[in-house]
């Protein structure tokens, strides 16, 4: 059974309690040991999931809810993104990528069967495509790394981009990965929202007893969450997204929508955040 959620209006965020905004908003348990675990939000049709084969093999079954005949990527592209140890990530009728901890593969719509394999920990972002692009290894070190932030905001960041548009082709799927420097807590600040995407977040790299408090809502009516290592918050299009760690840390950030523009968001002020 796929963890769905449903999408909330601003209005009625505003009321929610903190166990129901963690219900709605909060993605936990997407790893465990032997079992690929999914969660289906109805914005933009974002599949988020998680992988953990342990030393073995897992095959990715189509969930139910995505009403697939044949595979997951039917009519849906996919990242795999390595989240740490090392593995393979094996297309039908095609290649068998080896991967270590950062590298992402982009798999275009149409490829068939996928399996994961060895002791790695895969993070999972599939949504809707329309078009067959070329699956692709993209390594942590091929990666666009763009450093970002300042260090007296303490905000200093690596932004690693993957798959966007102007690298690595896709529908509608961007990804990427930002590791938040020693001694600098803030991601995404100054803040944005973009409402041409729903943008999720997958926290990693964080120690077991570190916590992130990330920050969701209306520019003018914000609420937190708290959040451990290996959970994924969604954020739909009319909310902010930023948080502050009590640690570095890393998070795998993933848009789906009809506008892949990297750049396509709204700025918001700090001074205008309540």
């Amino acid at each position: 059974m796929t963890d769905v959620r449903i999408a909330t209006h601003p209005t009625e965020f505003v009321r929610l309690t903190p166990d129901e905004m963690r219900e709605r908003f909060l993605v936990e348990g997407l790893f465990v040991e032997g079992e690929v675990r999914w969660m289906l939000s109805q914005s933009d049709r974002i599949l988020l999931g998680g992988a953990l084969p342990g030393g073995g093999s897992l095959t990715l079954e189509a969930p139910h809810e995505i009403r697939s005949k044949g595979t997951l990527t039917d009519r849906r592209e996919l990242g795999v993104v390595c989240l740490d140890g090392s593995g393979s990530v094996a297309v039908e009728g095609g290649e068998t990528y080896a991967v270590e901890a950062e590298d992402i593969v982009y798999i275009g719509c149409g490829t068939g069967q996928v399996t994961l394999s060895g002791e790695a920990a895969f993070y999972l972002v599939s949504a809707p495509a329309h078009l067959a692009h070329p699956s692709t290894l993209i390594r942590r070190a091929d990666s666009q790394a763009v450093e970002i932030g300042d260090e007296e905001k303490a905000s200093r960041r690596t932004l690693r981009k993957y798959v966007h548009d102007q690298g690595v082709a896709s529908c509608e799927l961007a990804l990427g990965i930002t590791t938040i420097e020693p001694g600098n807590v803030w991601n995404t600040m100054p803040c944005h929202t973009h409402d041409r995407r729903t943008e999720c977040y997958l926290y990693f790299g964080l120690p077991e007893d570190e916590r992130v408090i990330h920050i969701a809502g209306q520019p003018g009516q914000t609420k937190s969450m708290v959040v451990a290592d290996r959970q994924a918050i969604i954020s739909p299009p009319w909310s902010v997204h930023f948080g502050a760690g009590t640690s570095s840390y890393k998070f795998v950030w993933s848009t789906a929508g009809e506008n892949l523009a990297y750049d396509d968001m709204d700025a918001v002020a700090t001074t205008d955040l309540r």
